[in-house]
C-alpha cells in the first residue's frame, strides 16, 4: 500500500507557516518555514511536506543556509527531488525581489537640507503646466522612503487638503514629510495661499505626530523654501 503524503493542511493550525505568518507576521517564521511558504506543496512521492522539503533543502546548502541560495541556478534547484521548474523559478524570484529591495533602500536619497529635497523634485516638476502638489514621506532619518502625488490643480492653484497629504503618510509609517508644488509661472515666490496651506497642514501634522519640514516652491530650474523665508516653524503663534 502506498505511503500516504501528509499536507501541510494535516499539521495542527498552529504549526502551519502560513497560518504563523498571517497571525504573528513574517519575522516569526524559521528559515524553514519561510522556505515553505515559498515551495508551497512537499513532494508526493516521498510523502514529504513542504516543511520536510525546506529542511532537505537547507542541508543541501549546507553552511552558507539561506545565503546559498543568493548564487544557486535553477538547475541545481530542479536537480533537487521535489523542486521542479514553478518551485525553482518561486525561489529564484524571491531572492532576486530581496536584492532589488535592498538595492532600492540603499539608492534612497538623504534629505538633509532643502537643496537635497529639491533635487529630487526640480527636473520633474519645473516644467508642469499646472500646478502639483506632492509629498516627499521621509523616515527617521530623513531618508526618502517615497514621494507622492496628493493633487493636481489648476493653472495658479492646487488645493492640498491635510487628509490628503498625510493619508499616505500614516500608510506607510512615515516620520516626517516635506510639502511641495510647482509655479507654472517659474517664479517660485511663495503666494498668500501657499502660506495659508502650510500653516493648515503644519497644525494637522503636530496633531499626527509626523512632523513637516519644509514647503518648497518649484519654479523654473529655482525653488524656493517657505520655512528659509521666514516663516517661524517652532512658533505656535505663526501658525
Amino acid at each position: 500500500m502506498a505511503k500516504r503524503t501528509q499536507t501541510i493542511k494535516a499539521l495542527p493550525a498552529s504549526d502551519r507557516p502560513r497560518e504563523r505568518l498571517l497571525e504573528r507576521g513574517v519575522g516569526a517564521l524559521s528559515d524553514t518555514e519561510i522556505l515553505a511558504v515559498l515551495l508551497g506543496t512537499g513532494n508526493h512521492r516521498t510523502a514529504e511536506t513542504a516543511i520536510d522539503l525546506a529542511h532537505r533543502l537547507l542541508r543541501h546548502l549546507q553552511d552558507q543556509r539561506l545565503y546559498g541560495l543568493v548564487d544557486i541556478t535553477a538547475e541545481e534547484l530542479r536537480g533537487l527531488s521535489g523542486i521542479g521548474a514553478v518551485k525553482a523559478c518561486r525561489l529564484l524570484a524571491a531572492v532576486e525581489l530581496g536584492r532589488r529591495v535592498r538595492r532600492e533602500r540603499l539608492a534612497r536619497p538623504l534629505i538633509g537640507r532643502p537643496e537635497d529635497a529639491a533635487a529630487v523634485l526640480i527636473e520633474d516638476m519645473q516644467h508642469l503646466d499646472r500646478e502639483h502638489f506632492k509629498a516627499i514621506l521621509l523616515d527617521t532619518k530623513h531618508r526618502v522612503i517615497t514621494i507622492e502625488s496628493v493633487s493636481m490643480g489648476s493653472l495658479n492653484a492646487a488645493v492640498a487638503h491635510p487628509r490628503e497629504v498625510f493619508k499616505a503618510g500614516i500608510k506607510r509609517s512615515a516620520a516626517a514629510l516635506i510639502l511641495a508644488h510647482n509655479h507654472p509661472s517659474g517664479d517660485p515666490t511663495p503666494s498668500q495661499d501657499d502660506l495659508e496651506v502650510t500653516r493648515r497642514i503644519l497644525r494637522a501634522g503636530r496633531l499626527l505626530g509626523i512632523e513637516v519640514l519644509d514647503h518648497l516652491v518649484i519654479g523654473e530650474n529655482c525653488y524656493s523654501s517657505i520655512r528659509q523665508r521666514g516663516m517661524d516653524w517652532a512658533d505656535e503663534e505663526h501658525i
